[in-house]
């Protein structure tokens, strides 16, 4: 997907909302265990609710690696159920890889090649050699991880050099050397509130994925205030305060109206925004 074709998406849904697709086998209701694939179920029936409402999701592999060749065949069939059914809407695997040049290929073949998604949320410590190899697929996307919103993240990633830029800032400069804004973005918690004026300083045109608002307690708002762009540039993502806002039989529905009570905040911020 072009970054002209998720801008087109965002506008003519009034919605920047990417649903992650976070399944535990030990939360979905328990109805759905008695089905072959009880991880696709659910999330067929989830993306068929939030479709409307959403413009991306976000599937991370360790709930479906868990279960070994299970797991990673629901996970295909999710994406294949998405391509066939929803293909306007954004893949997102977040995967989290990261290795030398070599074995950094061989990721980039899995997802962009044999799983056919969209973008893949990519770790930058190894650095250019590392990421090089996801960036050569045309009309596929870079996310990486740049200031996350778990309570570690102080750990290394504010950590100051002796000229005071601190390590995420470093990111950002010297990973904007690799790539543009049609081919990278960036992985940014709602919880850093402010910090999203800094961030836009150093990256004012790229698109940030925002994990964290909902029940990591991060405001939809404030992250609109200092981080969007006029084109947007957000790609919010709810995983929990969507997919598991019911476990009975209604849990579809349930997640359907989460999804479209949080649509509903973000065409607001677009309005106020101009968009």
């Amino acid at each position: 997907m072009t970054r002209k074709e998720l801008v087109h998406q965002i506008i003519s849904k009034r919605s920047f909302l990417c649903v992650g697709l976070d399944t535990d086998i030990k939360k979905i209701p328990k109805h759905l265990l008695t089905e072959a694939s009880p991880l696709f179920v659910f999330n067929k029936a989830i993306i068929d609710a939030t479709a409307p409402y959403c413009i991306a999701y976000k599937p991370n592999l360790a709930f479906y690696e868990s279960l070994g060749v299970s797991g990673m065949a629901a996970f295909e069939r999710t994406v294949r159920y998405i391509r066939k059914y929803y293909p306007s809407h954004f893949i997102i695997a977040d995967a989290k890889r990261g290795d030398i040049g070599n074995t950094s290929a061989m990721y980039a073949r899995t997802f962009f090649e044999e799983f056919d998604i969209d973008a893949l949320t990519v770790a930058p410590y190894m650095g250019e050699d590392s990421v090089t190899p996801f960036l050569s697929y045309d009309g596929k996307w870079v996310i990486l991880l740049a200031l996350t919103s778990n309570r570690g993240s102080s750990d290394f990633q504010l950590m100051e050099s002796k000229d005071g830029e601190r390590l995420f800032e470093r990111v950002l400069r010297i990973s904007q050397q690799w790539a543009d804004t049609d081919k990278m973005m960036y992985v940014v918690g709602a919880t850093q509130g402010k910090k999203f004026e800094e961030i836009r300083r150093l990256v004012p045109d790229h698109f940030l994925l925002v994990p964290g608002v909902g029940a990591q307690g991060g405001s939809l708002h404030e992250v609109c205030q200092y981080g969007m762009t006029s084109e947007c540039g957000l790609i919010v993502n709810s995983s929990r305060g969507i997919i598991y806002a019911s476990n009975g039989e209604d849990f579809a529905e349930a997640a359907g109206t989460a999804a479209h009570t949080l649509q509903q905040e973000m065409a607001a911020e677009l309005d106020a925004f101009g968009i």
